[in-house]
């Protein structure tokens, strides 16, 4: 029986890995959760968790999955990066394409991502590359809207990277239109938001029957009730675009066609309302758009992961070159960890 991890390091992890899980556990192989110090504790009943770096290392994974940017080197088992998010925030590519030196095999979700990738790897040579999908994606499958729910729903769903928030700039104009129109609003915020930014839509959501503050991270449900999203440029965009509904976007950094993008917020309204109006156009914008971000519809995403991860072990494992020393990142997780040489050493046990 093949044994694997899941790494959780921010609480959006969940909803990623457990399609992984759902598909290790299919094909009769055993799977347990660590989730670092400090992050929200979200398992459900029959989830396994590992408490401690010596249980890790006493059970010993074949493969562990992250989400997130980092995993720990001192872990065993290959280190597979299964990523976060769909889309890129910045004309530079942000931290998309950044090589950290920790992963052994990168799960890419789109073919618009795999020439860069191939460059990469090329370039380094101590990880592989798969074209796999997003995991997340497979719990979308065969999910569609509500459609007994009245009224108009919308999702603001904004990103927490400050010069690209529209928080600041769309807040009088959100307060209007509950005051004005009844459209429910229901305000749905990344973990990594600044607390005093949560707190001020927390406190709108509480003067306004018409407004919810979401406190979900599984946003799935969120998706399949709302009629439209408000955000800026955030890659849950993308999310929420795998169910054919319009975006209505400030200031977008990639103001393509498929989205309904505005540079004043004066403008939020009128874009509401061609949004809720669903026109042709857009809808087949977005439908050509998506097949180029994750032409996958198949529910079969994490299927191809696990394969990655055996063709990995097959071929490459001990094959290729390794991974750079990257001392001073090492060092930094294992004082994060309290790992050695700042706590207990642990060995696999024999």
């Amino acid at each position: 029986m093949k044994r694997y991890l899941l790494f959780v390091s921010l609480s959006y992890s969940y909803s990623i890995l457990r399609p992984i899980q759902t598909e290790i556990r299919k094909r009769g192989d055993d799977v347990a959760w660590f989730i670092e110090d400090g992050c929200t504790v979200r398992l459900r009943d029959g989830e396994k968790r590992l408490l401690s770096i010596k249980d890790v290392m006493e059970y010993n994974p074949l493969a562990i999955f992250a989400p997130g940017n980092y995993i720990y080197d001192f872990f065993p088992g290959i280190k597979v990066e299964v990523f976060h998010g769909l889309f890129f925030k910045r004309t530079d590519y942000g931290d998309h394409y950044r090589i950290r030196g920790l992963f052994d095999l990168y799960c890419v979700t789109s073919s618009m991502f795999m020439p860069e990738f191939k460059r990469l790897e090329e370039k380094y040579g101590f990880f592989r590359v798969v074209e796999t999908g997003w995991s997340k994606f497979d719990a979308y499958v065969n999910t569609g809207a509500n459609t007994d729910k009245e009224g108009i729903t919308i999702l603001y769903a904004p990103t927490f990277t400050e010069s690209l928030s529209s928080t600041v700039d769309l807040y009088n104009q959100i307060e209007r239109l509950l005051q004005e129109k009844d459209w429910k609003w229901v305000f749905s915020f990344h973990p990594k938001m600044k607390t005093e930014t949560i707190e001020q839509y927390r406190a709108l959501a509480d003067r306004y029957d018409n407004a919810l503050y979401s406190e979900e991270d599984d946003k799935l449900g969120l998706f399949t009730e709302a009629d439209l999203m408000v955000s800026d440029t955030s890659s849950v965009i993308y999310e929420f675009l795998w169910f054919d509904k319009p975006v209505v976007t400030y200031k977008n950094t990639f103001p393509e066609n498929h989205l309904l993008d505005i540079q004043n917020a004066n403008e939020l309204e009128s874009a509401i309302e061609k949004a809720i109006s669903r026109p042709a156009d857009l809808l087949e914008n977005i439908s050509k758009k998506m097949d180029e971000v994750h032409s996958f519809r198949d529910g079969k995403s994490s299927a191809r992961i696990l394969d990655a991860v055996d063709d990995f072990v097959e071929n490459y494992k001990g094959k290729i070159k390794k991974k750079p020393l990257n001392l001073f990142r090492k060092l930094k997780l294992r004082r994060k960890a309290g790992y050695f040489p700042f706590g207990p050493r642990y060995k696999v046990s024999e």
